[in-house]
Parts: structure tokens; C-alpha cells; sequence
């Protein structure tokens, strides 16, 4: 973005984003933030039960264990034993009758060509790709269509774009129901990456050093209502948090957090310095928290309690010299410019010719030593972080249970089409998660209407990742379209 597009842009971003644009300003917000987050820290510390600073190293406890509702664990029982055994297919059939996903998938040329049963094969394309059965194996199984028939839709009418579209109208529909909102207020989601096989006869598969074996990076984020908002596939090797802002800025769905969980590797002080700047809360999981480098407000200033933990001071002088350089990138990125992945990969340098690299990293001390003392003085900070990041782990093990064909090896060796495939479970697994939730609220409201006692606590303990009355396996499906679907009714309420 040029300077004069900026001059135009810079004060309504500010703004926007709640930040002053004068240098100045903005370095006085930043002083006064990092010095009340410290003072207030420091005063409280001889309080902190599960904080402690011995020969100038910091110990922290385990959080407390969360006490599980009194007859949470009898619900679930009831809900399990009362949800009646269905098809993986069937789900797809009763999901696609109530949101009618195949209207979205036409022609990506453009021009109208009839087709006979669009959502009888808009189905089977979805239970061939999002779970990786394959067009053979889909046609043995679904005998309504051959194997052409199968890989037809998917060559000539699915892009990326039309996936990511049909999700959002999944999650939306999900986001009217009552019981998520038990579960999340949708402010927060947690970004996390799974490792996806590939064969190792192909130029694109990479090994991981952490994951281990060949292959690709599926990389979600995660609502804390339990759905997922985005997903992406990324080669292995890459450094994951370069990747944590683009779910969010990229979500268009009803749900839109505003702040962010991730692992270790959302650490880094670029990362933080544009998550600030774009209005982002970046609070990931720590791991080492020892061994992390805290910065003072001014060399002059000391602490009572918490005075062994800081070892540098701010290069205020440099944020201030740089913020309209930094603003500029922000702004480029709100705009469409670029993407914050792009950005960040370039930023993934400490070249000494490259000042916007430091002038990131300096603001990104700031904004993360503020974000380590709330870190370290909030224990329900911890236990919130930790709950977000543990939903991230639960959704990708539930998206690999969905992916049960092919023995769970994307078989594709072209790129674009492998991110299809992430695309393509990522929605399946959506439509899961939804139907879920649908046929746990009318057990819910049925178990009520007995005169079963449900409280909030209870609702809150619940999660949608329920697998046992899934049938995935079978020789035979049947795409039943004219069976007796009940619509969704997103006004039963469970508690009155």
C-alpha cells in the first residue's frame, strides 16, 4: 500500500482498532499498560498460591483441577444410550436437507449444465473426499454412481473457495443453537496443527522432526463452541504461528473471536507485536516459562516481589521511529494487500537491514511480557488458555476419526488438491459436529420433559464429539433423499 492510500486509511484504523496513531501517543499507551500489568502483578504476588520465585527462578503450580458437575457424567450416559445409531452417510443426506450445501457447488465455468441428483452427488463426492474413501472404493459402496461419476464433481465443480463457503453456512447454522453458547462465548479460539500422511513417493510430502513421518500440516482453528472456523494445509517445516492470524482476519462466519490460543509456537515476539496491532489478543500455552526474558518499563524501575524476573529494558525509541512503518503493513493486510502469514514469513529474519523485523520484535516484547505477568497472577487465565488449546486437540483426533478411508493417507499428490481434501473433512467433520448437536438438544429437551433435572453446569460439561452411535463402516449406502427429515428448530430451548 502506498503512503498516500496510508495517509487516507491511518486515523479511521485507529480509530477501528481502538490505538492511537501519533507515535507518541502510542508509546505512552504502551508504557502505561506494561508498567499498571507489572505493578499490579508485583502487589498481588505474595497472594499467588500457585506463583513463586525461588533463587531468582520462577515456579509455577499446577492450576486446580476443575470439579466435574454433580450428575454430569449420569447426562452423558442418558445421551449416549438415547441418540439412535446412524450412518455417516445418512448424516450427510439429513445435513445437506437442511441447509441445501449442493446449491453453492455449480459449474466453476460458469455456464449452466444440468445434472441429474446434484445433491445425491454432492453427497457422494463428500463421503469420498472428507472421508477418504476414494471415487473407486465410494463407487462400490454407493451404487448409484460409478467411479467417473464420483471424481466428476469434485474435478469439475469444487474449488476451495465454494468449501470454505459451505462450512460457514454450516457453523452458522450451528451458532443458533442454545447449547454451544454453554460451551463458549465465541470470543476465543485456539489454533493448532495435525499431521497429515501423504505417500512419500511425492515431491510435495516433507518429514517432520515432531510429528514424525512424511507428509503435510493440517492446520485449524478452533472456536471455543467446539466447531471449527478455518482450516489450512501447510507443508511441515514451516513455523506454525506464522499462520495463527489468518484464521481469524479469514473467518467469515457469525462466530468471530477476538482472541487467540495456540501452542509454544505462537511465541514469537513478531507474532505478538502484529496480533496487537491488528486488535488481536494473543494469549498462547507456555511451556519454559523460566527460561522467558521479561522487560522492564524503564531501567529505573524495580519491583518488591517480582523484581528477579525482568532482565532487559524496552527500545521504546525504535517502536516510536517505526510505528507508521509498522501501520502501514496492518493497514495493508485489512485492506487485502497481503496476507499476515506473507508478512510474518517475511519477518521470519534478523537481518540487520531489516528494521520493520526489530521494530516488530520490540513491540512484541511489550505486548508479551504484559501477556506472561497476566499469565503468571490470573490462574483462570491458565485454565482458560488450556481449555481452548485441549478443544483444538479433541477436534483434530475427531477429524481423523472421520477420516477412516484409504487408511488415513491423502492419496492426492497434487497441492492444490490436497488442500481440497483438508477442505473437504474439514466440512464433513462440521456437518458431524452439527448433527450432533441437533439430536443432542431433542434428547436433552425429552430427558427435561421427564422431569430429569439439567443445570447450566451440567450443559457446560457436555462437547459434541460424540462418536458411538456413528456406523462408518459398510459394504452398502444407501442415499435415501426422499425419507422424512425433521427440520431444525433452533428454538427449543433446554433450560426455561
Amino acid at each position: 500500500m502506498d503512503w498516500d492510500v496510508y495517509n487516507r486509511e491511518v486515523d479511521q484504523y485507529g480509530k477501528e482498532a481502538g490505538i492511537p496513531t501519533d507515535p507518541i501517543m502510542f508509546i505512552t499507551m504502551l508504557k502505561k499498560m506494561l508498567t499498571d500489568v507489572s505493578t499490579e502483578v508485583d502487589a498481588c504476588f505474595p497472594e499467588n498460591t500457585y506463583a513463586e520465585i525461588k533463587d531468582g527462578r520462577l515456579i509455577l503450580r499446577k492450576t486446580p483441577r476443575l470439579i466435574e458437575a454433580e450428575g454430569l457424567q449420569h447426562l452423558k450416559n442418558e445421551i449416549k444410550k438415547r441418540i439412535p445409531e446412524i450412518s455417516i452417510v445418512d448424516i450427510l443426506v439429513e445435513s445437506e436437507q437442511w441447509l441445501n450445501l449442493h446449491r453453492g457447488f455449480g459449474p466453476l465455468s460458469g455456464n449452466l449444465r444440468r445434472m441429474d441428483s446434484p445433491a445425491a452427488r454432492f453427497i457422494t463426492t463428500l463421503f469420498c473426499y472428507g472421508c477418504n474413501l476414494g471415487p473407486s472404493q465410494t463407487a462400490r459402496s454407493v451404487k448409484e454412481f460409478n467411479r467417473k461419476q464420483v471424481a466428476w464433481l469434485n474435478l469439475k465443480q469444487v474449488n476451495e473457495e465454494r468449501l470454505d463457503n459451505a462450512i460457514v453456512k454450516v457453523i452458522n447454522a450451528y451458532n443458533k443453537f442454545e447449547l454451544p453458547s454453554y460451551w463458549g462465548s465465541g470470543k476465543h479460539a485456539s489454533a493448532d496443527g495435525t499431521q497429515w500422511d501423504t505417500y512419500e513417493q511425492n515431491l510435495i510430502a516433507e518429514n517432520h522432526i515432531r510429528y514424525g513421518g512424511y507428509g503435510g500440516i493440517g492446520y485449524y482453528h478452533v472456536s471455543d463452541k467446539y466447531i471449527a472456523l478455518y482450516s489450512r494445509f501447510i507443508p511441515c517445516g514451516v513455523y506454525e504461528g506464522n499462520y495463527i492470524l489468518d484464521g481469524l482476519l479469514n473467518n467469515t462466519s457469525d462466530i468471530q473471536p477476538d482472541t487467540v490460543h495456540g501452542d509454544t509456537q505462537a511465541q514469537s515476539y513478531p507474532v505478538f507485536g502484529l496480533a496487537y496491532l491488528l486488535g488481536i489478543n494473543l494469549m498462547p500455552r507456555i511451556r519454559n516459562l523460566k527460561d522467558l526474558v521479561f522487560y522492564r518499563p524503564d531501567k529505573r524501575t524495580t519491583y518488591k516481589h517480582i523484581d528477579a524476573l525482568f532482565s532487559d529494558t524496552i527500545n521504546w525509541n525504535l517502536i516510536q521511529t517505526h510505528l507508521p512503518d509498522m501501520l502501514r503493513v496492518v493497514i495493508s493486510i485489512k485492506l487485502g494487500k497481503i496476507t499476515a502469514s506473507t508478512i510474518l514469513r517475511r519477518l521470519g529474519t534478523s537481518s540487520r537491514k531489516n528494521k520493520l523485523y526489530f521494530a516488530f520484535r520490540e513491540l512484541g516484547k511489550v505486548v508479551r511480557t504484559a501477556f506472561l505477568l497476566n499469565y503468571i497472577g490470573d490462574v483462570e487465565l491458565r485454565q482458560t488458555i488450556q481449555a481452548a488449546t485441549n478443544k483444538s486437540e479433541e477436534f483434530n483426533g475427531f477429524a481423523k476419526w472421520i477420516f477412516f478411508g484409504g487408511e488415513g493417507i491423502i492419496a492426492e499428490n497434487i497441492r492444490h488438491e490436497q488442500r481440497k481434501i483438508i477442505k473437504y473433512n474439514h466440512l464433513v467433520t462440521n456437518m458431524v459436529i452439527l448433527h450432533n448437536v441437533e439430536r443432542m438438544t431433542r434428547v436433552l429437551k425429552q430427558l427435561q420433559n421427564e422431569g430429569y433435572e439439567i443445570t447450566p453446569e451440567m450443559l457446560a460439561g457436555l462437547g459434541p464429539y460424540y462418536n458411538g452411535h456413528i456406523n462408518r463402516l459398510g459394504e452398502d449406502y444407501t442415499l435415501d433423499l426422499d425419507k422424512i427429515v425433521t427440520p431444525l428448530d433452533y428454538s427449543l430451548k433446554i433450560l426455561l
